[in-house]
């Protein structure tokens, strides 16, 4: 029996994603081509390997004992990448990221600027993701690194199985109309109208501590998470909102005024990285320079 492992590691990609449609649009290939390599590896060890009688692949006892074995197979072949780029003194290879606009825009741009300067020989793919969905691709290995964030108040984040890397605050303004008058105090937009994010979003919350804080009940009109839409919506006198500063950096097209209140806090940004995954020489560089 001569077991091949690029086939192997389809089959890990099924057991992760549940379907040949999952699995071959994280190994980037065509569904047809996942199945042919499905089929070639069931002739090779002569029984089934996933059921597909169902809505989702399933492995077959065989099936699973394979999976596991090329879940191991890739671990040593991280663990050989890591020890030869180590030889050879260079990081190389390519990194997935899923990030936010700010953050693709003001720090993975300049960091893979610093990439291309420092170790020309790491390359990143980036999607823009964030939320349970990046976090996801993280743990089913379609992204190498995540980055998130949340309400500074609430510490670091701490997850099973991932690695947690912090990258900074970035602190939150608040934001209103050009037009409207002067604001000298959070009395002054205790009935003024709001846009922030959903309840479930970061600025949501961040607009619910602020006003636990200062004593007032927010008035949302507007729920909108996209940065230069939440902008847009001030600038045309709409509402004031809360922004982080890496979001006003691209805001001079807007016609709003950052006013002098005190900080609301601010947002931690971490990158997330499963465990195991640090020690990649490519992956460490790129954390290196986010970081930077």
């Amino acid at each position: 029996m001569n077991l091949d492992p690029r086939r192997l590691a389809v089959l890990a990609a099924i057991a992760r994603r549940g379907t040949l449609a999952g699995a071959a649009a994280a190994l980037h290939v065509t569904p047809s081509a996942v199945s042919q390599q499905l089929a070639q590896l069931e002739h090779t060890v002569g029984r089934p390997l996933v059921d597909r009688s169902g809505r989702r692949a399933v492995l077959t006892a065989a099936g699973r004992v394979l999976a596991g074995r090329a879940e191991a197979i890739e671990r040593e072949l991280a663990e050989a990448e890591r020890e030869l780029t180590a030889m050879s003194g260079r990081a190389a290879g390519l990194v997935r990221v899923g990030a936010f606009p700010t953050v693709i825009r003001f720090l993975l741009i300049p960091a893979m600027a610093r990439l291309a300067r420092d170790h020309p020989d790491v390359t990143c793919s980036i999607t823009e993701l964030d939320g349970p969905p990046a976090l996801r691709e993280l743990r089913l290995g379609g992204l190498d690194v995540t980055i998130t964030e949340r309400d500074a108040s609430l510490g670091l984040e701490s997850r099973r199985q991932v690695h947690v890397v912090p990258l900074g605050e970035d602190p939150y303004r608040v934001v209103v109309p050009l037009d409207w008058p002067p604001v000298h105090s959070y009395g002054d937009l205790a009935d003024r109208p709001w846009i922030c994010g959903p309840p479930s979003s970061t600025t949501g919350q961040v607009l619910d501590r602020l006003g636990r804080e200062r004593g007032f009940t927010p008035r949302r009109v507007h729920l909108c998470v996209d940065y230069p839409a939440v902008l847009a919506l001030v600038s045309a006198g709409l509402g004031a909102t809360i922004a982080p500063d890496l979001a006003l950096r691209g805001g001079s097209d807007f016609a709003v005024r950052v006013t002098d209140l005190p900080v609301a806090g601010a947002r931690r940004l971490d990158a997330l990285v499963t465990a195991g995954r640090t020690a990649l020489p490519a992956v460490e560089a790129l954390l290196t320079a986010l970081v930077q």
